[in-house]
């Protein structure tokens, strides 16, 4: 699988990365793979209730920037101590490539010694609480999965900006998104994995055997195409 890597380190905004996904999907063949983290973001899912489901008032206080996506699924909070992951491959069933995609993402937190599981269609558990939730894009004849993997994430800004629906909650049996989900520094050894940066790293090492290198280009290109997704909001 190839590794998809820019050609600088720098930050760059959620909707450059969205953007990276599609760019990807339509112009490099077979499976791809990248990581990356993001000032503290909300990620709504394409067809959710923006009022509803974000307390904005929060998110204008905090400067917590919202993004709307082309995929559905449910309210995201992501910060620098959240990875998120992009898998591109080829058009496939959603549940087959979900299933596939989450295959390899338990089988490496496993590696590391954690008793990762999939729950659902797409969520993964260690010890009963979620660590990645995942979500799906399906281009005319490409795939897209996007999803995170909870590291040190702040749970309590977490808390504050995303009003998941009492109903979900209550299906998972708990009071609050806290109660549901854990970070990977609470559960791994640091002397295994010490740092988010550490967890990335092992992250490339385990989906991929390739690097493919975007040219400066190609990155003006994305930036143009990640222009559309603030239409979204």
């Amino acid at each position: 699988m190839k590794h998809i890597v820019l050609p600088e380190v720098k930050d760059r905004s959620l909707v450059f990365y969205l953007a990276m996904e599609e760019f990807v999907a339509r112009e490099i063949e077979g499976e791809a793979f990248f990581v990356w983290r993001v000032d503290p973001t909300v990620i709504i899912g394409r067809n959710q209730d923006l009022e509803a489901e974000v307390n904005m008032d929060y998110c204008r206080e905090h400067g917590v920037e919202v993004v709307r996506r082309k995929s559905g699924g449910g309210c995201v909070y992501s910060d620098k101590g959240n990875i998120m992951i992009s898998y591109i491959s080829g058009r496939g069933d959603v549940s087959e490539v979900f299933e596939r995609y989450l295959d390899m993402l338990t089988s490496c937190l496993r590696s590391l010694g954690l008793p990762a599981e999939k729950s659902g269609r797409n969520d993964v558990l260690v010890d009963g609480r979620k660590v990645s939730g995942n979500a799906f894009h399906m281009l005319p004849d490409r795939s897209i999965v996007h999803g995170t993997l909870l590291y040190s994430t702040d749970f309590d800004a977490l808390e504050a900006a995303i009003r998941p629906p009492v109903e979900k909650l209550e299906r998972h049996g708990v009071a609050s998104v806290r109660q549901r989900v854990t970070n990977l520094s609470e559960c791994l050894d640091p002397s295994v994995i010490g740092s988010v940066e550490q967890l990335e790293d092992y992250l490339v090492s385990h989906f991929t055997d390739v690097a493919v290198m975007l040219s400066p280009q190609q990155i003006t290109v994305i930036e143009e195409l990640a222009k559309e997704y603030t239409k979204y909001i």
